[in-house]
């Protein structure tokens, strides 16, 4: 099936977003629709920031790794955190950092990157600092007075804690909500206005998320991020709604839901691990389209406040499916854009009020 006729059959499945042509409302919040930014991803290619103004991205979520930002105590290293914020703000994009990746010299196990902080108030320590450099009255801002104001107000504390290769403590939950209290109280501390976003759950993430409050933290955070890595957009919502039936049962129905990582690989038939999501790249653009269609008519009953797909760009190397993930591929010979691109930037310009709009021309 040639490519065009590929792109026809998931653009269709979007129908459900359009409004009247002459209309043409924004559909969704300012940085509802994003994107994760990892793997191969570089802050200083202005090219690949620039395409992904332009393909819609509100939001992108990108990894604040401690270890590499504080590699010994009270020494910061901020370039490249700069960069990012420098980047984003600069084509209006809103910067969601995951805090993760504790150093050797505050781990319990040094060396292990997914071990927990063996003090949590060092993790809380970091985060103010964050807070401090990034926040609304942060340094940043001082110091790059040519860059567009727009300080960070989210930060999501670590990532995946229910799954091993990301959390090493087991059982995870009580270990993970200790790190969660230090980081809290370093981000209020700093900002008491900032919004802490629960690491993203993925697998059985409502009974994870059932660990969490077992373990003592509601009050800890503001927004519950979810995964919701399955083989059918259907079932996204099934998760998003045990998610949310979890949340009601502790006292929590009035906190926003986010999904801050969702994917179907294009790995099927490539070599490697396989985690029973992969799809070909015909079907990963229509089960985008799909889930879009699916997220946004949901998006107030969940109140579902940021969907983000994993990933912007991934390497076509490596045992791991999501290595095929990416909205664009970097490949040997040089770095392509895949159908789910253009579902994506379809989809983004429907919810941004830009198709058959006379803002069209400013939404690239």
């Amino acid at each position: 099936m040639g490519r065009t006729r590929i792109l026809l059959i998931a653009l269709l499945a979007l129908a459900g977003l359009a409004g009247p042509a002459a209309a043409a409302p924004r559909l969704v919040p300012q940085g509802w629709l994003g994107v994760t930014a990892d793997g191969p991803f570089d802050p200083g290619d202005a090219g690949e920031w620039n395409r992904m103004a332009r393909s819609g991205v509100e939001t992108v979520r990108v990894a604040f790794r401690w270890y590499l930002i504080e590699p010994a105590p009270g020494r910061l290293d901020l370039a490249r955190t700069d960069r990012i914020v420098a980047a984003a703000a600069r084509r209006g994009m809103a910067v969601l950092p995951v805090i993760e990746n504790v150093p050797p010299w505050a781990a319990t196990r040094p060396g292990d990157l997914a071990a927990p902080p063996r003090d949590p108030a060092t993790l809380g320590a970091f985060s103010a600092a964050l807070v401090r450099r990034y926040g609304p009255r942060g340094s940043f801002w001082r110091d790059n007075s040519r860059v567009p104001r727009r300080p960070i107000h989210a930060w999501q504390v670590l990532n995946e804690p229910n799954i091993l290769g990301h959390w090493s403590e087991q059982p995870p939950m009580p270990a993970y909500v200790a790190a969660l209290r230090g980081a809290a109280a370093g981000i209020r501390g700093a900002d008491p206005r900032a919004t802490i976003v629960l690491a993203g759950l993925s697998n059985e993430s409502w009974t994870a998320l059932e660990q969490i409050y077992a373990a003592g933290a509601r009050g800890l955070f503001d927004a519950v991020a979810v995964h919701p890595y399955t083989r059918r957009p259907v079932d996204v919502l099934r998760i998003l709604r045990l998610v949310r039936g979890v949340m009601a049962a502790n006292g929590d129905a009035a906190l926003p839901l986010w999904v801050t990582e969702l994917s179907w690989p294009a790995a099927q038939g490539r070599p490697g691990w396989k985690v029973g999501i992969e799809v070909g790249e015909r079907r990963q653009a229509r089960m985008l389209a799909i889930a879009m269609r699916k997220l946004y008519r949901s998006r107030r009953n969940l109140k579902l406040e940021r969907v983000l797909w994993y990933t912007w760009i991934s390497n076509e190397v490596g045992p791991s499916p999501f290595d095929w993930s990416g909205l664009r591929r970097a490949r040997p010979g040089g770095t392509v854009s895949v159908p789910a691109f253009e579902v994506f930037r379809q989809a983004a310009r429907r919810l941004r009020g830009c198709a058959g709009s006379a803002r069209a021309a400013r939404c690239g």
